[in-house]
């Protein structure tokens, strides 16, 4: 995450429009910055019901900015983009935050045993900080091979051995804790067979 402190800096030395991509914010230790609309007019934040409500399937998400800016977007989106039922769910989901904040407090807590769980693997060289709902690790050897078998056996994660400094490199998303569990068991298993 990006302190809010470096977000004002952008926003005050720019002559643009300064746009806060906050799809994960619900999992970071940094606040959000919404509050920042107020201060600057050339600040937008974008959130989504994607990651935190789990609701990635109705593909909605919002601006917050200035009312000129939001008009402007307004003014070039398709109209009628947002079907009812859509619609609807996003507003219900907004209505039910108790939900979401147990889901939150469940997933950060997944998390950090995740990554103490990945840490105490003697093959698994390095789990990066996270402020969101995946964790990215690095393995001694035979990432992609190891992210190829796990994906034939039913566990899905992402192979991010081809990005920039992340050679050997897998992310993997947080689930319950039984998915979790799973993960770690096939992800050892595998890596043995691999390196046996």
């Amino acid at each position: 995450s990006i302190p809010l402190s470096d977000v004002q800096l952008i926003a005050s030395s720019v002559n643009a429009i300064v746009i806060v991509d906050e799809a994960y914010v619900d999992f970071s230790s940094v606040p959000t910055a919404t509050s920042l609309v107020n201060e600057f007019d050339n600040v937008v934040v974008l959130q989504t019901l994607s990651k935190a409500f789990g609701m990635a399937g109705i593909r909605c998400g919002f601006a917050i900015g200035p009312a000129d800016v939001i008009q402007l977007m307004n003014n070039v989106k398709a109209p009628y983009n947002v079907n009812k039922l859509t619609s609807d769910a996003a507003a219900n989901a907004l209505k039910n935050t108790a939900t979401l904040e147990e889901n939150i407090r469940v997933l950060l807590e997944e998390r950090a045993l995740m990554e103490k769980q990945l840490i105490a693997l003697d093959f698994v060289e390095k789990v990066y900080p996270s402020d969101a709902n995946f964790l990215l690790f690095r393995v001694k050897q035979k990432a992609n091979e190891l992210y190829k078998t796990i994906a034939d056996r039913g566990i899905v994660s992402r192979f991010r051995g081809n990005e920039l400094h992340c050679n050997e490199c897998i992310r993997v998303t947080i689930g319950t804790a039984a998915e979790n569990s799973k993960f770690l068991e096939k992800l050892e298993d595998v890596y043995k067979e691999l390196t046996a």
